[in-house]
């Protein structure tokens, strides 16, 4: 049991006054995850992945290179890549919010340590990274393009970002640090300075937050400045093209999400974020569209983006291969950035739905059950079971076929934690025309106390929802303590399930399940929504799985895993039979009728359309039909070397 510290009130950053947003979020002292998938999730996240991160960098000198850089003799020691710092800041932001969640004092003694840190490095003028600019080493901004010098100074304001959203105010040694760092960046290349954009976007979407966080206009102006400069080839040629570096066409000019995924995604989320604050609905609109395209085209059935391991980019529309898939962590949190920033400009439910699926189907699937373990890249189709990693040595970021200790790129692990950590947070938000009015979208079991205003100042109202989703769909609304005034509670309902939730025996339509009015406490409303399993099918212009279908049940994606076939059979020899629809077996596992396909006795894996050559067991004799089981696709890989499919065959009839 850790000591626990009080921080000062928390306030949620909020859109400002003049933004273009219709909903606000509840800060994060007033939603508490309290038990359940999300709140187990959050405690692995404390217990496992907070100081395993920690212990890597302080292992393979990623925190040393703060000494070092500090004492001179960074030249020729520096361990990482060149945005090794980042790492750094992402782990100190995510401790910022555990801090935030539960005040964990022997986090926050880590924060001031390593703070105390990160400021003997930092020079006069608030430059701060330790690969540039030290002696024996290259200059600052010498390399625009894969330098990550702007990449590392967007983080670092996002952990002070945390650190103010929390509590903690201007005299905290990171917000400290992060404000002459943002005040130097604004002197070097604002509208007066040094025309230039980092290769990597995140200093955009930083420095909106930070403008919210303290009402500096300044850092909302660099924002845009730098988002305005990019799109026109400041950065070069590149390999992998100009849209690696999302930087082959004008923000307002793009129609849909190219090039590195991770980078698209988070110059989306820095423009949204500028145009609320800036009321421009014109290039909000056009982001919107972005996304949606993206979304429509782009994105696997998991809410993975990134098709393409070159350049681990996006594909044309609909390039979509399941066994090449990248679908990278980070891309997945990015996409759950965007989709949250939309839902608070739109308020529609539908961006709710993409932040659910990309939660439970690559977020949750990327760290091991003991949170010391990541995937880097989550494929929906393995052919080959992969090897276990070595839990002492670094992987290659995408080489490890099973999820790894630790990367020579870890950006995942950090985004992890940080996206955990803060996730109460991004539950709950309240309407801005109506501050009585509050929806929950994040479908986990909680208390909600908040404030709500009435004639005679604010009322509290206190709330819980008990559920133990997504293993059935029940969730009871809980009534304990109500103002004297009405009030509204809006519960999402999935669209997968609209045409099969009631709530307390009525059916609902639409996207929320609304208990409105002047409610008493000890009350309770019961919603149930439909978690039956069912089939998917593909658009049929996804070339690469064409023909097949997968099984969804609630928000979870479902896939095979070898280790569940009879033995000396493989994923490859399996299909559907015609018809076959999921079911619920007696031990609650999900199973699909299904059966073998052996390989053909042919040297030619192709045959006239209808003569069926080779296809089944015993020339005419179709093969016998069993159960296949199926599990979530975020726990694979938890038993051991696997193959593994999402996107299943069906046999012909």
């Amino acid at each position: 049991m850790h000591t626990q510290i009080a921080p000062a009130a928390k306030a949620q950053v909020l859109p400002s006054p003049g933004s273009v947003h219709v909903l606000n979020p509840l800060s994060m002292d007033e939603v508490t995850l309290t038990s359940g998938f999300w709140r187990e999730r959050q405690e692995v996240n404390a217990s496992g992945t907070l100081p395993h991160s920690l212990a890597w960098e302080e292992r393979i000198g990623w925190i040393d290179n703060f000494v070092r850089a500090a004492a001179g003799d960074i030249a020729g020691h520096h361990a990482g890549l060149w945005f090794a710092d980042s790492d750094v800041y992402k782990l100190i932001e995510a401790m910022a919010w555990e801090v935030g969640r539960t005040g964990d004092a022997a986090l926050e003694a880590q924060i001031q340590r390593l703070g105390a840190l990160i400021e003997t490095v930092q020079d006069e003028d608030g430059y701060l990274n330790t690969r540039y600019d030290k002696p024996g080493v290259e200059d600052r901004y010498t390399d625009f393009a894969m330098g990550h010098e702007l990449y590392c100074t967007g983080h670092l304001i996002q952990a002070a970002v945390a650190r103010l959203r929390t509590g903690f105010g201007s005299d905290d040694v990171i917000v400290r640090i992060a404000l002459r760092n943002a005040d130097h960046v604004c002197q070097t290349f604002g509208p007066d300075g040094q025309v230039a954009v980092g290769g990597h976007p995140e200093v955009e979407v930083a420095l909106v937050e930070l403008y919210r966080a303290t009402g500096e206009r300044r850092y909302l102006d660099q924002a845009q400045l730098f988002l305005d400069r990019r799109g026109h080839g400041l950065l070069g040629d590149w390999e992998f093209g100009r849209e690696y570096f999302q930087d082959a066409t004008p923000i307002r000019e793009e129609t849909v999400a190219r090039g590195h995924a991770v980078r698209a995604l988070y110059l989306m989320a820095g423009a949204i974020d500028a145009a609320m604050e800036r009321g421009d609905t014109e290039l909000l609109e056009i982001v919107r569209a972005q996304y949606d395209r993206t979304l429509a085209r782009r994105t696997y059935i998991t809410g993975g983006m990134g098709s393409r391991h070159e350049g681990e980019a996006f594909g044309e529309d609909f390039e979509l291969p399941a066994d090449r898939s990248y679908c990278e962590t980070c891309a997945g949190i990015a996409s759950v950035m965007v989709a949250w920033r939309l839902l608070l400009a739109t308020g529609e439910t539908s961006y709710a739905d993409v932040i659910e699926r990309t939660l439970y189907n690559v977020v949750a699937t990327s760290p091991s059950a003991e949170g010391c373990s990541f995937f880097y890249a989550n494929p929906l189709q393995v052919r080959v079971p992969g090897q276990e990693s070595t839990p002492n040595e670094l992987s290659m970021r995408s080489g490890s076929s099973l999820r790894a200790a630790w990367f020579e790129v870890s950006c995942c692990p950090t985004n992890i934690a940080r996206t955990l950590a803060s996730l109460g947070g991004a539950s709950v938000t309240r309407s801005t025309q109506d501050p009585a009015s509050l929806f929950i979208h994040l479908l986990s079991a909680m208390q909600i106390r908040t404030q709500v205003p009435t004639d005679d100042g604010e009322q509290e109202l206190v709330v819980s929802l008990e559920t133990d989703y997504p293993v059935s769909g029940r969730l009871t609304l809980r009534v304990e303590q109500a103002p004297s005034c009405p009030v509204s509670v809006s519960v999402r309902v999935p669209a997968w399930t609209w045409s099969g939730a009631r709530l307390d025996g009525a059916e609902v339509s639409g996207g929320y399940a609304v208990v409105s009015g002047v409610l008493s406490a000890g009350e309770t409303h019961v919603l149930e929504l439909d978690m039956s399993p069912r089939l998917t099918v593909p658009d049929p212009r996804i070339d690469a799985v064409r023909g097949c279908v997968a099984v969804e049940r609630g928000p979870l994606v479902l896939c095979a895993e070898s280790v569940d076939l009879p033995e000396g059979m493989s994923l490859d020899e399996i299909a559907l039979v015609p018809g076959a629809a999921p079911a619920i077996a007696d031990d609650g596992a999900v199973v699909v009728p299904a059966r073998r396909v052996p390989e053909a006795a042919r040297r030619w894996p192709y045959s006239e359309a209808g003569s069926h050559q080779g296809c089944e067991e015993g020339g005419d004799q179709p093969a016998e039909v069993f159960d296949l089981p199926l599990i979530p696709y975020y726990s694979w890989a938890n038993r051991g070397p696997a193959t593994m499919r999402v996107w299943l065959p069906r046999a012909e009839a």
